[in-house]
C-alpha cells in the first residue's frame, strides 16, 4: 500500500507515463478524442500542482523528485505543444511551440550550469515563470480540446493565451539570463 510520502513521486510518474496515453487518445478516430485528451492533459496539469504541494505538507520532498518533477512538466508541455503545432499547421502555434521548447531547455540548461556554481537561487522560479505556465496550460488544453462548447470559440482564446504564454517565456528567459549573467561578471 502506498504510504502517503510516496504519492508525490507517484504522481509525477504517472505524468510522465500519461504522456504516450495522451497522444494515442488525441489521435484515437472517436467523436470525442480531442476532448478526453484535453481532460487527461488538465489531469497531468493539476497533478502537478498537487505533487509539489504533497511533497511540502508532508516532508515527503526529495533530490530524485525535485529533478524529476521539472522533466515531467517540461515533458509532457513539449509533447502538447508539437501535437498542437502538427494538427494545427499554422505559423503562430509553430513558432510558439519553438520558442516555449527553446526557452524550456535554455533555462533548464541555465538552472543545472548555476548548480553546479551553488547558485541555483538565482535561477530560482520567478512569478513570471508561475504566469508564463498558467498561461500556456490554460492555451494548451483549449487547443487540445479545438471545438466550441456553449458558443465559445476556445481555439481563438487558445490562440490569444499562447501568444501571451510565448512573450511570457521570452520575457522570463530574459530575466533569467539577465539575473545568471549578474553573478557571472
Amino acid at each position: 500500500m502506498m504510504t502517503l510520502q510516496q504519492l508525490p513521486m507517484a504522481m509525477t510518474w504517472a505524468r510522465v507515463f500519461l504522456i504516450p496515453v495522451f497522444v494515442l487518445v488525441y489521435y484515437l478516430p472517436f467523436t470525442y478524442s480531442s476532448f478526453v485528451a484535453m481532460l487527461i492533459f488538465v489531469f497531468a496539469a493539476m497533478t502537478d500542482w498537487l505533487d509539489g504541494y504533497l511533497a511540502r505538507r508532508f516532508n515527503a520532498t526529495s533530490r530524485f523528485g525535485a529533478f524529476l518533477d521539472p522533466v515531467a512538466d517540461k515533458l509532457i508541455v513539449a509533447v502538447a505543444l508539437i501535437v498542437v503545432a502538427v494538427d494545427y499547421q499554422h505559423w503562430i502555434v509553430t513558432l510558439a511551440a519553438i520558442i516555449i521548447i527553446m526557452r524550456e531547455m535554455a533555462v533548464s540548461a541555465l538552472r543545472e550550469w548555476m548548480a553546479e556554481h551553488n547558485k541555483s537561487d538565482v535561477v530560482a522560479v520567478s512569478k513570471i515563470g508561475k504566469y508564463k505556465t498558467t498561461f500556456q496550460l490554460i492555451a494548451l488544453a483549449l487547443l487540445i480540446y479545438g471545438g466550441q462548447l456553449f458558443g465559445v470559440p476556445w481555439v481563438e482564446i487558445g490562440l490569444v493565451m499562447l501568444v501571451i504564454a510565448t512573450v511570457l517565456t521570452l520575457w522570463s528567459l530574459v530575466q533569467y539570463a539577465f539575473s545568471a549573467w549578474k553573478t557571472m561578471t
